[in-house]
């Protein structure tokens, strides 16, 4: 593993305790065991995929690993360290490669795994839930952008677009406000709020049709594996070109449990916009600017309600 990554130190953890306590005779005991394991597994591994043979403060690490590790007639305390330090790093590593197939391909594999293995360094698991292990990837991103360079700006967006699937795929669902409801409130006064599960982006490429091509092509990849016959057919299809900038808006959101992404004209979105910041549906409509024509406005709350994306406002 580069020098560059090993010496990551991870944010908001506090530091872990010089030596293992000797006995748990406290919560504070087992607070502190706590936190001297969790800073030994995130730690990253070294280029063979092992544990880091010096602790933080110049010690073995064979030293530290027998100070609350027992060996057993198979393996050394730091053997037995080493595979919860693996586990770690292989589950985790595992899950980003399955929820990023978009920033995977920009980069390419090589670089991809350099990134997470930066990134989880940096920001490691602080979630009981995997799903939030990508949470903070786009802040990792615009923070060390050399990770990505050159490709900096069309991997921001496509991780935008990539956890945005998350969020539509995991977040609540809200009671879906009628036409009835809507009417019974002026709109100068009337606030309506999107479902949690809706994420409005205004993105610089179009990744969403880019996505959607490299899990095509992952997924031929897949059956190639199980069909020789098409195995040339496969590799016809390796590549997918990285996408030209173009400025399109997209709603990434659900329904009946599927994930879909919606484009946007600029109008509808600005209205979404200001919907989901909390103006009125007055203000809201009146940000879609004064192209709009009243029909349109009608034709897009129509589908929006279909949709069920629209709830009332706390």
């Amino acid at each position: 593993m580069p020098r560059s990554i090993s010496s990551i130190r991870a944010t908001g953890l506090k530091a872990p305790p010089k030596h293992a306590p000797r006995r748990l005779a406290s919560t504070n005991d087992v607070v502190k065991l706590q936190r001297l394991m969790t800073h030994i597994l995130i730690r990253p591994l070294t280029k063979s995929d092992g544990l880091q043979p010096v602790w933080i403060d110049g010690r073995p690490m064979t030293e530290v690993a027998e100070e609350f590790i027992k060996p057993n007639d198979r393996l050394s305390a730091f053997e037995r360290l080493q595979l919860y330090n693996r586990m770690y790093w292989f589950r985790l590593i595992d899950i980003m490669h399955d929820d990023n197939p978009g920033l995977r391909a920009v980069l390419g594999d090589k670089k991809f795994t350099r990134l997470i293995e930066a990134y989880l360094a940096k920001y490691p698991s602080r979630s009981f839930t995997l799903r939030n292990l990508c949470s903070r990837l786009g802040q990792f991103i615009r923070e060390e952008s050399r990770w990505t360079a050159p490709h900096t700006a069309l991997a921001t967006n496509v991780v935008r677009f990539e956890w945005a699937q998350t969020v539509a795929f995991d977040e609540a669902q809200l009671p879906v406000l009628s036409a009835a409801e809507i009417a019974r409130t002026p709109p100068v006064r009337l606030r309506l709020r999107l479902q949690p599960y809706i994420t409005l982006l205004a993105l610089d490429y179009p990744v969403d049709t880019y996505v959607v091509a490299v899990k095509q092509r992952n997924a031929l990849r897949t059956e190639a594996s199980n069909a020789v016959d098409k195995v040339r057919e496969a590799k016809q299809s390796k590549y997918v070109a990285r996408p030209r900038r173009e400025r399109i808006y997209v709603a990434v959101h659900r329904l009946d449990n599927w994930l879909y992404y919606k484009r946007l004209g600029r109008p509808a979105f600005l209205i979404l916009q200001a919907i989901a910041a909390g103006q009125t549906l007055d203000d809201a409509v009146t940000a879609g600017g004064r192209r709009v024509k009243p029909e349109q406005v009608g034709g897009w709350f129509a589908m929006w309600m279909e949709l069920g994306w629209l709830c009332r406002k706390k």
